[in-house]
């Protein structure tokens, strides 16, 4: 399982998902551009000291990630009519979320395996991109038995 981002916007966010990544055992993949500085002090505050422990890897464009992806891909975006708890997830999917202020491209939708949402009340328009990442990854382990053992927890 692996979580990427696709041209985030939001360092703060971004370290929110590596230190996500990081206590769940998932790696990431940063897509770029990035609209932020990588190294970022806002990225390092939220990913505190977990960074270091992280599995980043960083795809200079969509097309340098496309050449190396193995796995299904599944994109959430808000324009997917299946709910993310009605979709059956595998060990080796990579969990795609887009951009904060834009979402994905219709090339990146193109591309998907499956396009997955999460289910919003009515009026609401969207989640804060980490909150929608810790979601869908936490029903995607649950489901694949991908959360770390006890064994793996206890270190």
């Amino acid at each position: 399982m692996r979580i990427a981002l696709f041209q985030p916007d939001i360092a703060p966010n971004v370290g929110t998902i590596i230190r996500l990544g990081a206590c769940m055992g998932v790696a990431i993949d940063i897509i770029e551009p990035c609209g932020f500085p990588f190294g970022d002090a806002s990225l390092k505050r939220a990913g505190l000291d977990y960074l270091p422990r992280a599995s980043i890897t960083r795809h200079a464009s969509w097309s340098a990630f496309c050449g190396n992806r193995a796995g299904r891909l599944i994109v959430a975006t808000t324009k997917a009519a299946r709910p993310y708890t009605d979709f059956a997830f595998n060990g080796n999917d990579t969990l795609l979320f887009g951009r904060e202020s834009a979402g994905v491209t219709d090339d990146v939708i193109g591309a998907a395996d499956a396009c997955v949402a999460i289910p919003m009340s009515e009026g609401t328009r969207s989640l804060n991109v980490a909150v929608a990442a810790g979601m869908i990854l936490g029903e995607a382990l649950r489901q694949t038995a991908g959360f770390p053992s006890a064994k793996e927890i206890a270190r």
